[in-house]
């Protein structure tokens, strides 16, 4: 099957879409009038750097132009910060925008800023990442984090069987909530608990490739007969496999991931990932983008959690745990 492109895959979003809401209007969706106020709309993400991230502004970018709305974007300068995701809430909100669309780098910290923001009449929605409390924003559309982290958990343990395993956790921040949950959910699909002696290395890489590879360096170091390998994403797993192939023990160490990248999709083909859980970054940004153009002319708020989906992605299927291949995963990846 020929790789879909990047390009292919944001115009079939955005066509998927605004057929979706032209059938619910009996008619084309229209783009704005002469005279009509413009709807600004915000999208802060963790990150510039991350494709994920990258993907997820390109969709929201692409929905916003079908909508004839004006989107703003900003990002942290890094896994964490929480202070640049503030100052861009009130930087959006004094610039007239309707509704606010962040993947939150602190889930705790950014709670008073978004507070402000939907005082001030703002929709303020989530995206992927859930605030601390959940109920901060006025919605959620993400993906189901615990279960992504409990597929590959469950995974990864059909696959050991009875051997012993010797797991090594690289988690992203502390301050993270999808970390946390990807986290608890490996620890539910292995069938472990936190502190079992079976997690003989658990430590941070904050998403990032090269932090990636110097933990596992480290891990390995500390542990060189280690055999399981749970990154909170594939950026990380990219760093966690460098290091285990400079030491040679790269084809007897099981790697499992969440994403679904295209990157991550090949690399799940080519047997550096053993199976990732795919999400979907691309729909989270475009319903974003339509709920907040939805309450700019209706008034009606999103709430609630909207699951986006997560399949497990595997050229290795094991027998009672659903999957997908590659050839699906390529079809739904982004760049």
């Amino acid at each position: 099957m020929r790789r879909t492109t990047r390009a292919a895959r944001l115009t079939a979003f955005v066509v998927a879409a605004a057929a979706t809401l032209a059938a619910a209007a009996c008619g084309p969706v229209a783009s704005r009038e002469a005279g009509e106020p413009e709807i600004k709309i915000g999208l802060i993400t963790k990150t510039e750097a991350n494709p994920y991230f990258v993907a997820m502004r390109q969709s929201a970018q692409a929905m916003a132009a079908a909508r004839s709305a004006t989107l703003m974007t900003a990002a942290g300068r890094f896994t964490g910060d929480n202070a640049s995701q503030a100052t861009a809430i009130e930087n959006m909100v004094k610039a007239g925008v309707k509704g606010i669309l962040i993947t939150p780098n602190d889930a705790t910290a950014i709670v008073p800023s978004i507070r402000k923001a939907r005082a001030a009449g703002v929709l303020v929605i989530a995206l992927d990442t859930p605030t601390k409390p959940q109920n901060a924003t006025d919605a959620l559309l993400g993906t189901d984090n615990f279960k992504a982290g409990q597929l590959i958990g469950m995974y990864a343990k059909d696959v050991m069987g009875d051997r012993p395993a010797r797991v090594a956790m690289l988690d992203a921040a502390p301050v993270s909530s999808t970390s946390r949950l990807r986290h608890a959910g490996f620890l539910k699909g292995f069938g472990l608990a936190e502190g079992d002696p079976s997690i003989v290395c658990s430590t941070y890489s904050y998403g990032d490739q090269t932090l990636g590879r110097i933990v596992m360096r480290d891990c390995l170091r500390a542990v060189p007969d280690l055999n399981v390998v749970y990154t909170v994403n594939e950026p990380t797993a990219f760093g966690a496999h460098a290091a285990l192939k400079a030491a040679g023990v790269e084809k007897h160490v099981l790697v499992v991931s969440v994403d679904g990248g295209c990157a991550g999709v090949r690399a799940v083909e080519v047997g550096q990932i053993a199976a990732t859980s795919q999400q979907s970054p691309l729909k989270m940004a475009e319903m974003g983008v339509q709920a907040v153009v939805e309450y700019a002319e209706s008034g009606v708020k999103a709430s609630g959690f909207t699951d986006t989906g997560v399949k497990l992605i595997t050229n290795k299927p094991v027998a009672g745990l659903a999957s997908k291949n590659t050839s699906f995963g390529r079809q739904f990846c982004w760049d």
